[in-house]
């Protein structure tokens, strides 16, 4: 039996979903895991798939093989002398023979080496594009309109996933990918958890994403579900978890080599931790490294989506956001207007956010009218966002200019009360 007039090698490893490239690769990662030395070239692996007969792999290949594809060399398509033929019997029942033995039925294990392991539908990479593409979309769903259509969407993909990663057909590459996206699915909940003001909720989905991310093996991914674990743990006042999450987002930051976007984004969160913890010195240190990155990003290469949000206007607006725990609002406000400035109109929640954030410091600075016109903005798109935490904030703001003796905050008030 020859590889050629089987299907043999060649069959088993399409049928793997590798091609001869990523077999190479994932043949050394599982020497790796048996802790056999042994390795296999390009040009190696089209002998085996090529020739009639084909070469004999040697002892340390051979076992390697047999555990990529859970069935004997020997069924692969190559001629194996008897000595080292494996064999298909009970671990208890080898005797005398000192030939290595298989632990199940070879022709079962063939078959499901061939056969698709599920009866659903078959997954493939062009549907893992399109997952992707509506994954990557939530991003842009939750800056415009905010967390609400976007956990609805949420919704739909993640059952879309999860429904394929327990009925579909697909290789171990797709299932790999399937699960990378579902942790995701898991960050994004946690995220609307927080604009939600669902903290226990938020928290859940976030020991599941750190989860979910430690089983693919994806340390970034680990530190875009820290980073907003951190906002969570700071509305629970856990400061303990808040600082842990830095700490540990540092640390895998740089065990992936990750750019000076993703420092900057754990360097921000550092100094959020900082600021309500009243430590107003660590506040400003770690401010300080944000500048530093800030300065560094764009050469970045490769910015992950979770961490494209960030710029120049995030640094300025937790500086102020420092200033206001330090109850300096006058010197607050510099800061919050070049954040409004600076951050642009494709962010329109974030947009709101800041321009409420900077009405309220104007407030308790004394600008009512100048507060009451930054609200007045957000007031002529409120129809387009839908973010709890958003209404929250404006909210609070009517409840402070309520209290000021004044007809435009009166007035204010009053559009606030018809609008949101």
């Amino acid at each position: 039996m020859t590889g050629q007039e089987s299907g043999g090698l060649a069959r088993l490893r399409r049928a793997a979903g590798h091609t001869q490239e990523a077999f190479v690769k994932a043949f050394r990662q599982e020497a790796a895991r048996l802790g056999i030395a042994a390795a296999v070239s390009v040009r190696q692996l089209r002998r085996w798939e090529s020739e009639t007969p084909p070469p004999l792999p040697h002892p340390g290949q051979q076992a390697v093989l047999e555990a990529m594809f859970g069935m004997p060399l020997a069924e692969m398509g190559f001629d194996v002398p008897g000595h080292r033929v494996t064999v298909a019997a009970p671990i208890s029942d080898a005797g005398e023979v000192k030939r290595r033995t298989f632990v199940a039925d070879a022709g079962a294990l063939a078959a499901a080496a061939l056969l698709p392991a599920a009866p659903g539908p078959r997954i493939g990479t062009a549907d893992l594009g399109r997952l992707r593409e509506r994954l990557d979309g939530l991003y842009q769903t939750d800056h415009t309109a905010g967390s609400v259509p976007a956990s609805t969407q949420a919704e739909r993909i993640e059952a879309e996933i999860t429904r394929a990663l327990g009925s579909a057909s697909y290789t171990s590459g797709v299932g790999r990918e399937l699960q990378r996206m579902l942790a995701e699915l898991h960050g994004h909940r946690a995220w609307y958890g927080y604009d939600g003001g669902r903290i226990a909720e938020g928290r859940a989905a976030c020991m599941e994403a750190l989860a979910a991310a430690q089983l693919v093996d994806n340390p970034l991914l680990q530190v875009s579900v820290l980073e907003t674990l951190v906002l969570l743990a700071v509305k629970a006042g856990r400061s303990w978890e808040a600082a842990s999450a830095v700490e540990n987002a540092y640390r895998l930051a740089t065990q992936a080599g990750a750019g000076a976007t993703v420092h900057l984004v754990i360097a921000l969160r550092d100094a959020n931790v900082a600021t309500h913890a009243g430590d107003l010195s660590g506040a400003r240190r770690a401010l300080t490294r944000a500048v530093s990155y800030q300065g560094r990003a764009d050469s970045d290469a490769d910015v992950p989506n979770w961490a494209k949000f960030v710029g120049p206007f995030e640094v300025d607006y937790a500086t102020a956001d420092m200033y206001v725990r330090a109850d300096q609002p006058k010197r607050a406000v510099p800061f919050l207007r070049a954040a409004v400035r600076g951050i642009g109109g494709e962010l329109a929640r974030n947009s709101a956010s800041y321009r409420v954030k900077l009405a309220g410091v104007l407030l308790a600075a004394g600008e009512v009218d100048e507060a009451c016109a930054e609200v007045g903005r957000v007031l002529d798109t409120w129809g387009g966002i839908a973010s709890p935490r958003l209404l929250g904030k404006v909210h609070d703001f009517q409840r402070a200019a309520g209290v000021v003796d004044s007809p435009t905050a009166r007035e204010c008030v009053a559009r606030i009360r018809e609008t949101a």
